[in-house]
């Protein structure tokens, strides 16, 4: 019976120990003459429900509106236990991206490079790290290098218009998972030389490991902020942000992409081959290196799956939202087919690379569909040091976590009136020098904006202008008037499929 009683007010102590820290960390903003958010929850602060009731968007969304409405260029709440900032001023923003990038330059996300060796992509990687490995791949997004691999892009889409012709009349064709499979064929091929075939196979490894990556439930996000906020801890307990067979498998698949080509000697037009000139005198490092020439086996995994991540299911989100959206707008769809096919008509009817990305109405409506349907809702910092926000009282501490709100800040009537109405408008010359440039973000900006946006958007539109140019598109009767997103998906998805009449032209 003492033991008994021993162990009781053990687990007491413990359990109040802990419920006092939560309530500390709740006033954490307050102490700091931080506004703040309303009450939050103990353990899940101001996010409760994300990744299983609510998508992180809308979560954002609320908090950025009620921040707004009393006029604050910030506001601090709570990202589960975690003392956060939240960015409502174009202003801030730009200080935050650019300004005072010294500041700002790494995003707070768990790397462990020896550990789990696939977590670390150019997006997640830090300080030193980040600028050398950002460094040796921004030669490999120039233009010049995404005509290198423009052809095997059309190619693919060649395959999507062959298999929509064969299937565009049954009622169960579901798009987004035709565009997911026709960008996880790019990315297979570009990134991994590999022939997916998705298109026509979807129930493949490769499909399977690419679609898990993307599931964001309660359990990884609270990882991910466990690892950011306790990184030694997350290490010693070796704590993998990645799925386990998410990360072999991409492991694996690199390590045999890379030796076929040692031995076989093969040049292609592709991602995988870029990243094979960044070697150092012919040999792979063994260990993550600070400087200096050469990637780790790890470290091409890593970009490879980064890749993959960043041009697959952002791309094919934003088809899918852009065919929702013409089909709702049949006149808008027609005026870009005729200019798709008047500027193809000018090269004799030849698909080119330059013709592709400059088409104005295309720019406009894939710039619209980016900004009503973000693929990532919110980009976010942390502090390295101490930080006054310019032209306030408010001053945050090294380590802050900081989320701009991308969603919200596209859906304010304020920057964007009429916010859930489709105009490509929005994005004419003198309508985009008429808002604040801060306030339109679909790719980041600064230093750490998106490396892939050339890539992504050839492949969106190389998508779209296959698609038109063969097939109309129109609502049926499964289509939905008003989507609702999945709150599992990192990137926005709807959660019940897309569903629209597709007609041969």
């Amino acid at each position: 019976m003492e033991l008994a009683g021993l162990i009781i007010s053990v687990f007491l102590g413990l359990a109040l120990l802990i419920y006092s820290y939560l309530r500390r960390q709740q006033q954490f903003w307050r102490r700091n003459g931080i506004p703040v958010a309303p009450e939050p929850h103990p353990l899940f602060g101001n996010v409760s429900g994300i990744g299983r009731t609510a998508h992180t968007y809308s979560l954002l969304q609320g908090l950025y509106r009620d921040f707004k409405r009393r006029g604050l260029p910030i506001g601090g709440f709570m990202n589960f236990f975690q003392p956060a900032i939240l960015v409502v001023d174009p202003e801030v923003s730009k200080n935050v991206l650019v300004r005072d990038f010294n500041v700002f330059h790494d995003r707070g996300i768990f790397v462990d490079t020896i550990g789990d060796p696939v977590s670390a992509g150019l997006f997640s990687l830090e300080g030193v790290q980040w600028k050398v490995m950002r460094q040796k791949l921004s030669p490999t997004f120039t233009s010049g290098k995404m005509k290198y691999m423009f052809s095997t892009v059309l190619s693919i889409a060649q395959e999507l218009k062959a298999f929509m012709v064969e299937n565009c009349h049954r009622e169960d064709l579901e798009v987004k998972n035709i565009l997911q499979r026709f960008t996880m064929d790019v990315i297979g091929n570009v990134a991994f030389g590999i022939e997916c075939n998705t298109i026509r196979n979807p129930n493949t490894e490769f499909s399977r490991m690419g679609n898990k990556s993307f599931e964001f439930d309660t359990v990884r996000l609270f990882k991910l902020f466990v690892g950011g906020k306790y990184r030694t801890l997350a290490k010693m307990i070796g704590m993998k942000v990645v799925p386990k067979d998410v990360s072999s498998f991409f492991m694996e698949l690199a390590k045999s992409t890379v030796y076929s080509r040692e031995i076989n000697g093969t040049k292609r037009n592709d991602f995988m081959s870029l990243l094979l000139e960044i070697r150092s005198e012919g040999k792979f490092l063994t260990e993550p290196n600070s400087g200096g020439e050469g990637l780790t086996m790890g470290e091409i995994a890593a970009q490879c799956l980064l890749f993959f991540n960043a041009g697959f299911e952002t791309s094919s989100s934003t088809m899918n939202f852009c065919l929702y959206e013409l089909a709702m707008n049949p006149d808008l769809q027609e005026k870009l087919r005729i200019e798709i096919e008047e500027s193809i008509a000018k090269d004799n009817g030849e698909i080119i690379y330059d013709t592709v990305i400059g088409m104005d109405l295309l720019e406009r409506v894939v710039n619209e569909t980016l900004r009503k349907y973000p693929p990532v809702d919110n980009l976010f910092r942390v502090s390295n040091a101490q930080y006054t926000f310019p032209n306030t009282a408010y001053t945050i501490p090294a380590g802050t976590f900081l989320q701009i709100p991308v969603y919200a800040m596209h859906h304010d009537p304020q920057y964007f009136p009429e916010p859930e109405q489709f105009k490509p408008d929005r994005f004419l010359p003198e309508a985009v020098k008429s808002r604040h440039p801060y306030v339109y973000l679909p790719f980041g900006e600064g230093p750490r904006n998106c490396i892939g946006l050339r890539f992504g958007l050839m492949q969106t539109k190389i998508g779209l202008i296959t698609l038109l140019r063969s097939f109309r598109f129109s609502p049926n009767k499964k289509t939905l008037p008003k989507l609702e997103f999945d709150p599992a998906l990192f990137v926005l998805s709807p959660k019940t499929g897309m569903y629209l009449n597709i007609e041969p032209l």
